[in-house]
């Protein structure tokens, strides 16, 4: 199993990356976490082929996690997809997926797919199967507007991924996170506390409690990608495939 990271940027495109996106393949599963709004394009660039993806996961509705999906649906109704797909996210995704269609583009919410689509609400804490793909949401904390918000632990194919979304410290990302193959792990600020977002030096504090196996820094702003020649984590960037 393999994931690559189509985009890691922040919502402000800092170091000129790409919204997030992450692609996760493997014997039995195809499937993307979040689809922020310069996904579509980025995923043709890498080779993705689109039609191969059964579930695409959001974590909340900023556009730079969310705002993709318009495109991906239009480009899948116009290249015409046969195969089913899934979009799961936070409670209120189906009205929010609706709003932003028409906000995009007026009338395409009404457009009858040629595909099956399902839109599903996840509950915290509350573990949903999509195929081979085991989902655990974990609250996280990222504001008001845009939420709810969820951090995701992923079992598939005897791996466990976590992502942390978009959030300020918060306890949940322990049991997201703990002992999972691949922790991905927004940093971004190095040192700065500010609301809604981690800082490393915050993150770095509660790592030996989380004990993951791997951490990458994701969603770095400008601070963050200044640094990255001397910073001792590993660090994403758009294009990179991790073997799992």
């Amino acid at each position: 199993m393999q994931l690559q990271f189509i985009g890691c940027g922040d919502a402000l495109g800092s170091g000129g990356r790409a919204n997030t996106c992450f692609h996760v393949t493997g014997a039995s599963v195809n499937f993307l976490i979040d689809c922020g709004a310069s996904s579509l394009p980025a995923l043709k660039r890498l080779g993705v082929i689109s039609d191969g993806i059964d579930l695409i996961l959001i974590t909340h509705f900023h556009g730079d996690h969310f705002g993709g999906l318009p495109f991906f649906l239009l480009d899948a109704q116009f290249t015409r997809r046969a195969r089913p797909l899934v979009i799961a996210g936070p409670h209120g995704i189906e009205t929010r997926l609706t709003q932003l269609m028409e906000a995009m583009f007026e009338h395409s919410s009404r457009t009858k797919q040629r595909f099956e689509l399902s839109v599903v609400a996840l509950d915290p804490e509350q573990s949903r199967s999509f195929g081979a793909v085991k989902v655990t949401p974990y609250p996280v904390v990222h504001g008001e507007s845009g939420g709810p918000f969820l951090a995701y632990r992923i079992e598939a194919e005897g791996r466990i991924i976590t992502y942390s979304a978009d959030t300020e410290w918060t306890e949940t990302l322990i049991p997201a996170a703990r002992e999972a193959d691949l922790f991905i792990a927004e940093a971004y600020y190095y040192e700065k506390i500010v609301k809604n977002h981690l800082s490393l030096k915050t993150l770095e504090a509660h790592l030996p409690e989380i004990n993951a196996r791997r951490l990458i820094l994701t969603h770095m702003s400008d601070d963050m990608l200044g640094r990255l020649g001397s910073l001792s984590y590993s660090t994403a960037s758009d294009g990179l495939v991790v073997e799992l």
